[in-house]
């Protein structure tokens, strides 16, 4: 039963990875909409 533990253990690696891809996409996003707003001050 090892190979259960190990296999949910990867999916649940790569689930936080592509979360956070996706939470460092959106900041980033929002830093360069912030930066727009600024520059056109």
């Amino acid at each position: 039963m090892w190979y259960f533990a190990w296999i949910l253990g990867l999916a649940l690696a790569c689930s936080f990875g592509v979360l956070n891809a996706m939470w460092f996409e959106m900041r980033s996003d929002e830093e360069r909409d912030r930066r727009e707003v600024l520059e056109d001050d």
